[in-house]
C-alpha cells in the first residue's frame, strides 16, 4: 500500500515511522521546508521527500495530512487535484469542524474517501499509542490501517460525518480546561486554609457518581435553582476574596447563573422536574446577546 505523509512535523514523523514498519507499505513523503528531523526520518525509512504536492501523489492509496490547522483546507484541495479516484484522505489537523466538513465535500466530489482524525492526547508523550478519534466515510478503513501499524485501534464514531471527531475534541476541551481552571482556584483556596485533604473527603459523593449522571443532574437542577445558586456563587467569591484569591472562574459562573435566573423570571419552566432534553431545549432557546 502506498501511503503519503504530507507534513513532517511531530505528528507526521510519528506515523511515518510506524507505517514504514508494516510489510507491504511504501511511503511517499512531503514537506515544504525540510528540517533536520524530517531529513533523518527520510533516511531511516528510505523514502525521498517531495517539497510540494504534485502528480506523484497519484500513486498514493492513502494520504495523511499532518500540516497545521490553518493550512488544512488549502492542502486538502491541493492533494485532491492529484489523488486518484478511490483513494483515501485522513486529515490529522486541528482545523475547525466546519473546515473538515468542507474538506469532506471536496473529497467526495473527487471520489476520495475522507477521514476526520482528532488526536486525543499528546503525541510527544505517547507517540503512535496516542488515542485517536475518527469520523467520516473513510474512518473504518483508517482505523484498520493504524491498528495494524501501531497496535492501537482508533475509535470510530458510528454514523458520523467529518467534523464530528474534531467537535468532540473541542467539547472535551471545554470540560477539561474548565475543570483545570476550577481545580487551580479550588485547590489554592483549600491549601491556603489547610483544608485540602478534608476537601477530598467531602467530595467523595461526587466521586462515586457516574460522570454522565452527574452532569445531567447539574443541568436539570440548574434550570430550577439558578437564582439561589447564583447567590451562593456570589458568597463563594466573597469568601475566596477574603483569603486573598480573586476568582476568574466564579465570575463567569455567576454570570451563567444570572442569565438562567433572569430567563426563569421572564419565561418560567412548565414543570419543576424537567427532563434533560426539556432543560437543554429551554436553555438553548435563550436569545444570544449581540456582539459589542
Amino acid at each position: 500500500m502506498n501511503i503519503a505523509i504530507v507534513g513532517l512535523g511531530e505528528v507526521g514523523r510519528c506515523y511515518a515511522r510506524v507505517l514504514a514498519g508494516v510489510a507491504g507499505n511504501s511511503l511517499l513523503l512531503c514537506e515544504q521546508r525540510v528540517s533536520e528531523l524530517a531529513a533523518n526520518l527520510a533516511g531511516d525509512v528510505n523514502a525521498p521527500i517531495n517539497e510540494a504536492v504534485g502528480p506523484w501523489l497519484g500513486e498514493a492509496d492513502w494520504v495523511f495530512s499532518c500540516v497545521v490547522g490553518t493550512k488544512s483546507l488549502e492542502v486538502a484541495q491541493s492533494c485532491f487535484r492529484f489523488m486518484k479516484p478511490g483513494a483515501s484522505f485522513a486529515d490529522f489537523t486541528t482545523a475547525s469542524p466546519e473546515t473538515k466538513r468542507q474538506g469532506e465535500a471536496l473529497a467526495s466530489a473527487k471520489k476520495v474517501a475522507y477521514t476526520d482524525v482528532a488526536i486525543m492526547g499528546a503525541i510527544a508523550l505517547l507517540g503512535a499509542r496516542t488515542p485517536l478519534l475518527c469520523a467520516g466515510d473513510g474512518a473504518t478503513s483508517f482505523s484498520a490501517i493504524l491498528a495494524e501499524a501501531a497496535g492501537v485501534v482508533p475509535r470510530v464514531l458510528p454514523d458520523s460525518r467529518a467534523g464530528d471527531a474534531m467537535s468532540l475534541k473541542i467539547l472535551r476541551s471545554v470540560f477539561t480546561k474548565g475543570m483545570e481552571a476550577l481545580a487551580v482556584e479550588l485547590l489554592m483556596a483549600a491549601e491556603r486554609q489547610g483544608l485540602r485533604l478534608a476537601l477530598y473527603e467531602v467530595l467523595q459523593d461526587i466521586d462515586k457518581a457516574s460522570l454522565p449522571q452527574f452532569l445531567e443532574m447539574l443541568v436539570t437542577t440548574h434550570v430550577i435553582h439558578a437564582r439561589r445558586r447564583q447567590h451562593e456563587v456570589q458568597e463563594a467569591e466573597r469568601q475566596l476574596a477574603a483569603i486573598g484569591i480573586v476568582s476568574d472562574v466564579l465570575d463567569g459562573v455567576q454570570h451563567r447563573f444570572a442569565r438562567t435566573a433572569d430567563k426563569l423570571e421572564a419565561s418560567p419552566l412548565p414543570t419543576d422536574k424537567p427532563a434533560l432534553a426539556d432543560a437543554l431545549t429551554w436553555l438553548s432557546s435563550e436569545p444570544q446577546k449581540a456582539a459589542a
